[in-house]
């Protein structure tokens, strides 16, 4: 199964990253590492995350990481990679889900 990252998803990715590297450049890049090879299972296992409460629809799911919610949704040969958030973070107030995008 392929993996895809949507640009969205890639910018949170980079906003971690931006974000740990704040106190340790060493840190930020292994946490970026452990991720990616998270969500690498994700090629071999596509169902291995959970259903996302908010939605409901067995297609799009959510991988934990750590306090991080990685939102993907199955299609049809590929992974794609909707967004990359933090577990505390109120989706409720938000106009785009990370699950609306194309």
């Amino acid at each position: 199964m392929r993996l895809d990252w949507s640009d969205p998803a890639v910018r949170d990715l980079q906003d971690i990253h931006d974000y740990i590297s704040r106190d340790s450049e060493y840190y930020a890049s292994r946490f970026v590492e452990r991720l990616l090879d998270a969500v690498e299972q994700l090629t071999a296992f596509p169902r291995l995350g959970r259903i996302v409460p908010e939605v409901r629809s067995p297609g799009t799911r959510e991988l934990l990481f750590s306090s991080y919610r990685i939102v993907y949704r199955l299609e049809r040969g590929r992974v794609l990679i909707l967004a990359v958030v933090h577990g505390a973070r109120d989706w409720s107030q938000k106009e785009q889900k990370p699950w609306d995008v194309e």
